[in-house]
């Protein structure tokens, strides 16, 4: 599935991304970055379940199912607390809802003809993505170095994407759509800010994915065998255990330290992949990979250092001087 990233949540789900009402804490350790390792760990684990389900199943079948657990999960969190079961800008949180629903299924669907480490990639171009829209809807500035982080990235995706190799198909396209609806919904959850609490927002994008898809399910779904139900009902208890350590991980430390971490999810996809299907990927697709991770565990070590300058009373200008690397 697509980084969970907090700074750039994508379809994995709802890291508490915007750092809503999290209680941050600088001194977490080794703690915090152990237990987003784990937490993206679990959901590489969750896309072997979905690799298969994807050669026979529709994809919105299998993220129905995914939702469902997901589902039950938010509602547990917010049970007993009427305040975060209401959403302070519900326009906001439906459009954030849709663009994870559309995030998971794009990345699902592309499962069926890419590898889960190749997918996988290419997905994590969705600092990308975020960059050109923060230029266009909420009108930041992106200077030089960001550019070229969003550039390095790029090439990642190109060389992974090369003529002639496993990824350059119509499939690719797939992942690419799931990395663009998850900068829609990083964007989204930026104009929401700190008006609703993380349990707030999973609910709503848990809930809006949910039943969108019940409601459209007689369009889509198909029997399923045993195992398949077994291996979806994996799946989606995987995808939830992944989802509560990733916000156990970011109520501990804070998310500029914490979200490098989450690239680990794709050496987890690849290792993986190796080991249960026997799939390795060859030199370039391991140069794209590499060139993808560069570009946006630079992007996260440039704006961690710009905070980190910005919270100490310095001014935009200065800081970015300051960060010069």
């Amino acid at each position: 599935m697509p980084p969970p990233i907090a700074t750039w949540p994508g379809p994995d789900g709802d890291p508490p991304a915007a750092t809503n009402n999290l209680h941050s804490t600088a001194g977490s350790g080794t703690f915090a970055p152990l237990t987003v390792v784990a937490a993206v760990g679990l959901f590489a684990c969750a896309d072997l379940f979905a690799k298969p389900l994807s050669a026979t199943l529709p994809a919105a079948q299998i993220a129905w199912m995914r939702y469902v657990v997901l589902l039950a999960v938010a509602v547990s969190m917010v049970w007993g607390r009427r305040r975060r079961w209401v959403a302070s800008r519900p326009a906001l949180q439906l459009l954030r809802g849709f663009a994870l629903l559309g995030s998971g299924l794009l990345f699902i669907r592309g499962l069926r003809d890419l590898g889960v480490a190749e997918a996988t990639a290419i997905s994590f171009v969705t600092p990308a993505f975020v960059t050109l829209l923060s230029i266009v809807v909420l009108g930041e500035s992106v200077h030089v170095r960001r550019w070229a982080a969003l550039l390095i990235g790029l090439a990642g995706v190109v060389t992974i994407l090369r003529p002639g190799g496993e990824a350059f198909q119509s499939a690719a396209l797939f992942p690419l759509g799931s990395a663009a609806c998850g900068a829609v919904m990083v964007v989204t959850t930026r104009r929401i800010g700190d008006g609703d609490a993380v349990e707030t927002i999973l609910l709503w994008s848990s809930g809006v994915g949910f039943l969108a898809l019940t409601a459209s399910w007689p369009a889509f779904a198909v029997a399923m065998t045993p195992l398949q139900i077994a291996q979806a009902v994996m799946m989606g208890g995987l995808y939830a255990m992944g989802q509560y350590l990733l916000i156990v991980g970011y109520t501990r430390g804070e998310a500029s330290l914490l979200a490098p971490f989450s690239y680990a999810q794709v050496l987890f996809a690849a290792g993986l992949s190796a080991l249960v299907f026997g799939v390795v990927p060859d030199s370039t697709t391991l140069a794209g990979i590499g060139l993808i991770l560069l570009g946006g565990a630079y992007t996260l070590y440039r704006e961690s250092a710009l905070t980190r300058l910005r919270s100490r009373g310095m001014s935009p200008r200065r800081a970015r001087r300051r960060a010069a690397l």
